[in-house]
C-alpha cells in the first residue's frame, strides 16, 4: 500500500514539541544547544511484531532483532557525562525495542534520577507485561512519565488507563495511553511514516522515497539516540542503522554531538539536502519540532 496523506495525527507530538520547545539548554559559556531529548533503546529485543513496524519485515528480524541489553558500565557512563552536563531535557527510554523486557529498566530508571536529577524521564511501553507492582516500582525508581501504546482494543486500552489510575497516577501529566488499535483505515492511530524506507517489506507496506523528499530537519539539532550497544543514531527513523554518528564507549556523549559527523548532517539537514541514507528514503516531515533549537544552531554556525 503506497500511503501518501496523514489520516492521524498523535495529539503526543504538541506535548512532546512543547517540552522541547521549553527545555532548551546550552552547554555551560557557550550558545551550543544541547539535545533536548536523549533516547535510550536499551536493547535490541521486542515481544511483538506489529504489521507497521520494521519488526514484521523478515530481513530486518534476521540482522538486527537481538536479546541483548545496555550494559551496566555503559548507562553509568552516559547517566554520569549527562549529570555533568547539568542536563535538564528528556530522557526517554523508548527506541526499536520493548523496554520493560529489560529486568534492569528499575535500576536504569533509578541511576538516571541520581545523576540526571533536573531531566524528565520518560518510558514508552506496549503495556503488555505491565502490572501495578511493576508500574509502582517504575516511579517509585524516579520515572516522571509512562507513555502506553495499547495495540489490541479499546478494552485494553480502558484496562490499561484504570490500572494507572488505581495507582494514583494523573493522567496527562504522568502516564497516556494511545489508542494503537484503530483499523487500517486511521493508520491504527499513529501518525505513519516509511520509518526512512523501513516499512517496505512489512505486512503495511508504506513504500521508499524514489527521490529525496526536499525541506529540511531538525532532529539532528536537537534529538541524540543511542542504542543498546553504545551506537549513536541521528534519529529514531534510522531502523536500518545506516548512519551512526558514534559509539559511547569509544568517544563521549559531547564529544559526538559536536563531532564532525554530526556538524555535517545538520549542515545537509537544515538546508533540505536528504541526499544521505537514511534520510533519502525517509518521508518524515522534520520540521514540527525543533525550530527554536535549529534557530540557535543558525547563530552558532553563522559565527564560527
Amino acid at each position: 500500500m503506497d500511503k501518501k496523506e496523514i489520516k492521524f495525527f498523535d495529539k503526543n507530538i504538541y506535548r512532546k514539541a512543547s517540552i522541547i520547545k521549553n527545555s532548551l539548554q546550552f552547554m555551560e559559556k557557550t550558545e551550543i544547544p544541547l539535545p533536548s531529548v536523549i533516547e535510550i533503546s536499551d536493547s535490541g529485543t521486542c515481544n511483538r511484531s506489529c504489521g507497521f513496524c520494521p519488526r514484521s519485515d523478515p530481513e530486518w528480524i534476521t540482522e538486527f532483532d537481538k536479546k541483548e541489553f545496555i550494559t551496566t558500565e555503559l548507562h553509568e557512563k552516559i547517566c554520569k557525562q549527562l549529570g555533568e552536563l547539568n542536563y535538564s531535557g528528556m530522557i526517554i527510554y523508548s527506541g526499536f525495542n520493548e523496554p520493560l523486557l529489560n529486568k534492569s529498566c528499575y535500576k536504569n530508571i533509578k541511576r538516571t534520577r541520581e545523576y540526571v536529577p533536573s531531566s524528565k524521564i520518560e518510558l514508552i511501553t506496549n503495556g503488555d507485561v505491565l502490572n501495578e507492582s511493576r508500574l509502582k516500582r517504575l516511579f517509585e525508581a524516579g520515572l516522571d512519565t509512562i507513555l502506553i501504546s495499547a495495540y489490541d482494543s479499546k478494552e485494553s486500552a480502558e484496562e490499561l488507563r484504570e490500572l494507572c489510575l488505581k495507582c494514583e497516577l494523573k493522567e496527562k501529566e504522568q502516564f497516556l495511553v494511545r489508542h494503537r488499535y484503530l483499523p487500517e483505515e486511521q493508520d491504527f492511530g499513529i501518525t505513519m511514516s516509511n520509518r526512512a524506507g523501513y516499512l517496505k517489506n512489512t505486512e503495511y507496506k508504506i513504500e521508499e522515497l524514489k527521490s529525496p523528499a526536499k525541506r529540511p530537519c531538525y532532529y539532528p539539532g536537537y534529538y541524540f539516540f543511542i542504542d543498546y550497544n553504545g551506537d549513536v543514531l541521528m534519529c529514531s527513523h534510522d531502523w536500518g542503522k545506516k548512519n551512526i554518528l558514534g559509539n559511547l564507549n569509544k568517544s563521549s556523549l559531547k564529544d559526538i554531538w559536536m563531532s564532525q559527523n554530526s556538524h555535517d548532517a545538520r549542515d545537509k539537514l537544515f538546508n533540505g539536502k536528504r541526499t544521505f541514507q537514511p534520510c533519502n528514503k525517509c518521508d518524515v516531515s522534520g520540521d514540527l519540532i525543533g525550530g527554536k533549537h535549529f534557530d540557535q544552531w543558525r547563530k552558532y554556525y553563522g559565527k564560527k
